[in-house]
């Protein structure tokens, strides 16, 4: 499954209506570690199929952001049937992130 990047717009309905466990990476173009780690996330999106693996910009969608608390960034987040279950906060493994996921 690919990579969705979330907005605004399409939050609600990707994440907090989806069916499946959702990853949600909050990250910036601006971020060093969100940049080493979105080949991670991309690379785990490409083989987790139980789990969608959404991006949120939180320039683009600061409004995500604040309502989440996200401080710092990377910041991942698990949701499950629509609420904030686990939260991951830094650059991690791809092993540290699919035990997250699995967790």
């Amino acid at each position: 499954m690919a990579v969705i990047h979330v907005t605004e717009a399409n939050f609600e309905q990707e994440v907090l209506h989806s069916d499946i466990p959702v990853l949600v990476d909050f990250w910036a173009s601006w971020c060093a570690p969100c940049k080493r780690l979105a080949p991670v996330i991309d690379e785990i999106g490409q083989e987790v199929t139980d789990v969608k693996i959404c991006k949120v910009n939180i320039d683009e969608a600061d409004t995500i952001a604040l309502k989440y608390r996200v401080m710092s960034i990377p910041t991942l987040m698990l949701f499950k049937n629509g609420t904030s279950t686990a939260t991951m906060v830094g650059e991690r493994s791809k092993a540290a992130v699919l035990d997250f996921i699995r967790a």
